[in-house]
Order: structure tokens, then sequence, then C-alpha cells
């Protein structure tokens, strides 16, 4: 069996897919399988895949969601480490070499990320200061914003499994959801070799087809108090980010007229945001 299993979702990328899939099996770390999840495709998805034949493990779903997607690549998988990849994104040759031979050296670590390199429009820009990777104890900073990117993370799937994968009610965000519940319990490992290319700009990006992505990390943050495995500490965090985000959300939302919206997202914080 293999060690580590290769998780790509996509969805109408027939032409992304191809070059990710690509730079999985040019990956110079040899023990892996690739399984390729297409979530519904109307697109011509299903023939790019087939030109790899053998070399992949495609999987085809009725239109899920990428959560969805992604667990079903995981419970189809057969090794004990899993690495996903956004069909968008591309890897390094020495990306998983480099990273499997982290997690054997460090058998206390059960999650790790390598740093990226971000292409926007085909150039490449520097991220901000705030959005550099961070290893360790990163669960305060994580409330803030994701610091974890699908493409760059490899983990345990006993952890995986153990935190129950990605929330397939998450329209969006659900990225965030998972990396809370999972810097809460653990640290995160940082390998500082950029070997993951993130692409960004093109127009099905959920930062683009999304609106109020925060509304999304708003009930992330509720669902993880609601659930009672913070510490004292980390609950303390957790709440003030939340009011922190709350209050902003609902603001934006009384300005915009969405006054009902407000009002049913204020009510259903009420009792995590008392004596914040």
């Amino acid at each position: 069996m293999p060690l580590v299993s290769v998780v790509i979702p996509t969805y109408n990328r027939s032409a992304w897919v191809r070059e990710a899939v690509a730079s999985v099996l040019a990956q110079t770390y040899r023990d892996f399988e690739l399984i390729v999840v297409d979530d519904g495709s109307t697109d011509d998805t299903r023939e790019a895949l087939r030109r790899f034949d053998s070399q992949i493990i495609p999987v085809f779903l009725p239109r899920s969601g990428v959560s969805a997607a992604r667990n079903e690549g995981v419970r189809q998988s057969r090794g004990s480490l899993i690495a996903f990849l956004d069909s968008d994104d591309l890897w390094l040759p020495e990306k998983l070499e480099v990273q499997v031979a982290y997690m054997e050296a460090h058998s206390g670590i059960a999650v790790c990320q390598t740093d990226e390199m971000w292409i926007r429009n085909g150039r490449r820009v520097n991220p901000k200061k705030y959005h550099l990777k961070q290893g360790g104890d990163i669960f305060g900073i994580s409330l803030e914003r994701c610091m974890i990117s699908p493409s760059a993370v490899m983990l345990r799937k006993t952890l995986f499994n153990a935190v129950g994968g990605f929330d397939p009610t998450m329209e969006a965000c659900e990225d965030y959801d998972l990396w809370l519940r999972i810097t809460c319990r653990l640290p995160v490992g940082l390998i500082p070799q950029a070997l993951t290319v993130k692409r960004g700009g093109h127009a099905d990006q959920l930062s683009r087809t999304v609106p109020t992505l925060d509304r999304y990390r708003i009930l992330s943050i509720a669902k993880l108090l609601e659930s009672a495995v913070l510490s004292d500490e980390q609950a303390s965090l957790a709440r003030r980010e939340l009011a922190r985000k709350a209050r902003i959300y609902i603001e934006g939302c009384e300005k915009r007229g969405k006054k009902e919206e407000a009002s049913t997202l204020a009510s259903r914080l009420r009792g995590l945001l008392e004596g914040v």
C-alpha cells in the first residue's frame, strides 16, 4: 500500500486539473497514489482525466461540493498520510519528498504545511506579512484568518478522521473550519520552502463566487465553541474573535438593509457572547 494518498477535488476545470495532476506525477517521491475526485463536472473533465490512464484513481460524484469531494477521496484512500491539492494549484517536484521526510523525522507532528508562492493572473505576487505561514501553536492567529492552505498541507489520516474531516454543510471556508478543529488540538509543523504554487485571480474562485465569506467563519467559531473542546484560554480567544467578526458582519447587514439576517445571526450568537 502507498504511504501517501494525494487527493485532488475538481469541478469544471479540465485544463487546470490536467496541470495539477501532471505536477503530482512529476514528483521525485514515488510512494503515493493519486485520487482525483470529479465533483459532477459538466465540461470535458472526464475526457481530460482519461488520458492519465492507470496513473490516477478517478472518482466521479454527483455535484456535492468540495468538502464532500475531499472527504470521499480520503474515504477511498489507502495511505496513512494525506496530501490535498486544489485543481487550480501546482506542486514543485520535491514537495512530497521534503514533506514525507519531515513527517518521518517528526513523529509527534500529525499535520504540517510547506510555504507557498502566489501566482495571480499569471504573475508572481508577494503575500502580505499577515498571510505568511507559521508553525507551532497557531490556533489564535487561525481564528483571525485561514493560515493553512489545503494544497500545502500533509496530515495523518488518523487525525483527519478523528476531527471529522471537512464539513459538507459549509458552502465556503470549509478549510478554515477544519484547521480550527485541528489547531485547537495540535501544533502545526512548518517547512519554510515554497514548494506549493497557489494560483489565483480566476473567475471561479470561491472568494469571488461566494459573498460574505465572514459569515461562514463566524459559524465555524460558533460551532467550535458549542463543541466544548476548547480550553478556557482558547474559548476566551474564540469568543473575542467571534464578537469582533460578528459586530462587523451585523453592522454590514444593517447598512445593506438586511436587518432580518442581522437579527437572526445576533440571536444565534447571543448565548456564546455573553460577558464578552
